[in-house]
This record gives structure tokens, sequence and C-alpha cells, in this order.
């Protein structure tokens, strides 16, 4: 008997020591990307958001606002109760054909998720592009809704600009970032997220890497603002080595604003006053959940900041692709829309792949949702 438990021991033993090995072995795949160091770590120390060792929010914000660990508020997410976070059907969708679009043409197509095609200043921009069917580094887990996934990066004209809001796999994907290497003139991105595309073989002159505030001028008919963000960032176990942030696009003509992933907070005021009122606004408002309320808004939420934002119209953000939260799929359409009543803005909400036109044009885009069957 002795001998048998013993003999189990050992079997179990080994298939641990063999189950840590191919995790270790795995997390060497450069899907995982690269941690500033050298020069890159001694710049992002100097920026007046890194603290201890970490980039940090502007206020305090604890991932979980319960008393549970982090594991188990993400093991209750996977397999506690939840909605219908998944559509019942292959959403509606709408492919332009971005390469026949005339450049000079002030647009936006949202491509799912956080992911958009932006023409304005006679620049092709790229914002979060996200062309796998899967988000997350295990396969599987994160999938992309049927229908949704229309674009790849074969369908993308060359891009002048190439902006990243933050490392995480639904808004930098390894595979998407390889496959438009080619076309990709120029990176924006905060400081330290530079270090996955040099890993990935980018030349680091074309990178370029930004704090809060800070301006970046591509082009003389193109500014791009680089603003704060309450969100979190990390590809592994390690977190807030790069930072995350959002966009303010400004042309003479033209003032958008993308926030990336955020919880609400008063940055989207100062952003307001700082470069506000802006034409349109893309804010997070779709994966949300009062565990994680600091970091993502719900739709409530994004209808405040559009206003802090002195935005003229709005697009929910972070929904339409992927389910993060267990809420219904189109619950954010629902509330956003109901939350937007009576606002200062228009609520625009386009399939993915429709564009929205920037020229000041009459513009209606449908509750497509709706047409959806119903649980």
């Amino acid at each position: 008997m002795k001998k048998t438990s013993l003999r189990l021991f050992q079997v179990l033993a080994l298939v641990g020591v063999l189950a840590v090995a191919a995790i270790a072995a795995y997390l060497q795949h450069p899907l995982f990307g690269h941690l500033p160091e050298g020069e890159r770590l001694a710049r992002t120390a100097r920026s007046p958001n890194f603290a201890n060792g970490v980039f940090v929010n502007q206020i305090d914000s604890p991932l979980s606002t319960t008393d549970q660990s982090e594991f188990s508020m993400w093991m209750e997410s996977l397999f506690g109760p939840e909605g219908q976070p998944r559509p019942p059907s292959a959403l509606p969708v709408l492919k332009t054909d971005l390469k026949a679009l005339d450049v000079k043409e002030d647009l936006v197509i949202w491509l799912g998720h956080s992911s958009y095609f932006v023409q304005l200043g006679g620049q092709r921009i790229l914002i979060d592009p996200v062309f796998s069917t899967n988000a997350a580094p295990v396969p599987m887990v994160n999938t992309a809704f049927d229908g949704t996934s229309i674009y790849t990066a074969n369908d993308m004209p060359e891009i002048d600009l190439l902006l990243i809001t933050h490392d995480h796999y639904d808004h930098l994907d390894y595979p998407s970032i390889q496959a438009l290497q080619p076309k990709v003139k120029q990176v924006v991105t905060g400081l330290g997220v530079g270090a996955h595309f040099e890993a990935w073989g980018y030349d680091k002159r074309a990178v370029q890497e930004a704090d809060w505030y800070a301006t970046v001028h591509p082009v003389p008919e193109l500014q791009i603002q680089v603003t704060p963000a309450r969100h979190f960032s990390g590809r592994s176990f390690t977190r807030d080595k790069s930072l995350w942030v959002g966009f303010a696009l400004v042309s003479p003509q033209r003032r958008i604003f993308f926030s990336g992933d955020s919880g609400y907070a008063p940055h989207f005021a100062e952003i307001g006053r700082r470069l506000g009122p802006f034409d349109w606004v893309a804010l997070d408002a779709g994966q949300y959940d009062p565990r994680w309320a600091n970091v993502h808004m719900n739709p409530e939420q994004a209808t405040h900041a559009a206003d802090d934002l002195r935005a003229k119209a709005l697009t929910p953000g972070h929904v339409g692709r992927f389910s993060i939260s267990p809420h219904d799929w189109d619950e954010p359409f629902k509330r956003i829309t109901a939350a937007s009543q009576g606002r200062s803005y228009a609520l625009w909400t386009p399939e993915i792949g429709r564009p929205i036109y920037l020229d000041g044009r009459a513009q209606r885009f449908s509750a497509w949702w709706e047409a959806l069957p119903q649980r």
C-alpha cells in the first residue's frame, strides 16, 4: 500500500513538473512580447506617471472592486452564471473596400470591438487592429462573434499611422501586427509598448512612444494628442510596465477621440477642456462589470464622458465582436441608446464595416442588433 501511494505521488509530481515546464516553454512564445529594458526602461521611469517600478493611474484604481481574489473573479466570470454573452446568429456587417476609398475623405470605419480604420488629414490610420478570431493567448478562450471577422491585413491599404492604446490581447494582436508590418509606415503608442514591436521585428525608428498629453506631429495636416486613460497593462503575469492611453486626432477641420479602455474618471473632463469639443468620439462602453468598475465604463458612464468631452457624436466601443463580460452581448447597445436620449450629442451605431463620415452630412444608423433573434 505504501509503495502504491509512493508511486502515485511520484507520478503526480512528474505530471506537475511537466505541466510547469510546458507553461514555462509556452511563455517564451513571441506573442507574449517583451518588457521594456535598458534605455527604454530608463525613459519610462522618468515619466511622472511611473512610480515604484510601474505605471499608475491618475486616481486610485484597483482592478477588483470586491474582496474576492482576482483569480476567483475571472473564474467566476468564465464559469459562473451569465446572460447571453454571444449573439444567437451571425451579426449583420457591411464590408467596405478600404483600398478604394478616397484618402481625402475624412471618415471612420469600425472594424469590430475596439478596432478602427480612420482617414483624417489625408492620412490612413489604423487603431488597435485585431484581425484574429481569438483575442487571448489561449485558443478558444475569447473567440470572435460569428460573422464579424470580415477584415484581414490583406484588406488594408498602406497605413500611414498605426495607433495602439495598450498591450492587452484584444488591442495588440500579435498575428495582426506581424501581418501588417510591410504596410505600416509609423507606429504611435504609449511608453514601453515599443518593446513588443521591437521584439516582433519592427524598426524602432518607426515606433514613437509617448506619455500622457504628449503631442505627435506625423504630418503638418494632423496632430495626435496622447491622452490619459484609467486602465492597466500587461500580457503575462507582469503588470503595468507599459502605459495605457487614449488618442485625440486633430486636423484643421476635425477633432475626434478614442478613449481606449478606460474607467470613468475626471480625465475626460480635462481632455474636453484641453482638446475639445470633439466632432466624434468612440468610448469604452461594452465590457463592464461592477467587479471591475474602475477600469471599464458602463454605458451610462460613457454618456457622461461624452458630455465631459463636449462631443457632437458618440459611438460605443469595446463591443460587438468579443465578449469579456458576462452580460448579454447586446445590452451595451440597449443601455447606451436609452441613456443617450435627450443628450446634446448624436448616437451613431454603425454595423461593422459601415463608414461614419466626418464632413457634417446627415447620417442615420439603425438599431441593427434588434433584428437578431431573441432568446
